[in-house]
């Protein structure tokens, strides 16, 4: 089953803590993912500043610069991996650096029916 580890922190806290986890640490944890026959795909996203919100309503497009919600914790990075079940993407989830400063939503994947 397929499961996305969305990695949530504040970004300040992420890269200024003395927990903070520098990229070659995330890098080598990824590439033991990848080495697992785990991983799927992971990215790190860049700052929440650069983000832009589309939303759709009654046919009309809006367009927001910035995240969704004004938030503590934003979202950084993902990790999209294969899993036996949960318990097995929570042990993955709970291996991410970023984990030490932020948190790390384990959510399954839905498959859509066509």
């Amino acid at each position: 089953m397929k499961y996305l580890c969305l990695i949530y922190s504040n970004e300040q806290v992420l890269h200024d803590s003395p927990d903070s986890p520098k990229d070659p640490e995330c890098f080598a944890y990824a590439e033991s993912v990848q080495a697992s026959g785990r991983m799927l795909a992971a990215e790190p996203l860049e700052s929440v500043t650069t983000a832009t919100t589309v939303r759709m309503r009654n046919g009309k497009l809006s367009i927001t610069d910035g995240p969704f919600a004004e938030t503590k914790e934003q979202l950084a990075g993902f990790y999209l991996i294969e899993a036996k079940d949960l318990n097995e993407a929570i042990q993955v989830a709970g291996g991410i650096p970023a984990a030490r400063v932020g948190s790390v939503e384990v959510r399954p994947v839905r498959e859509l029916n066509l």
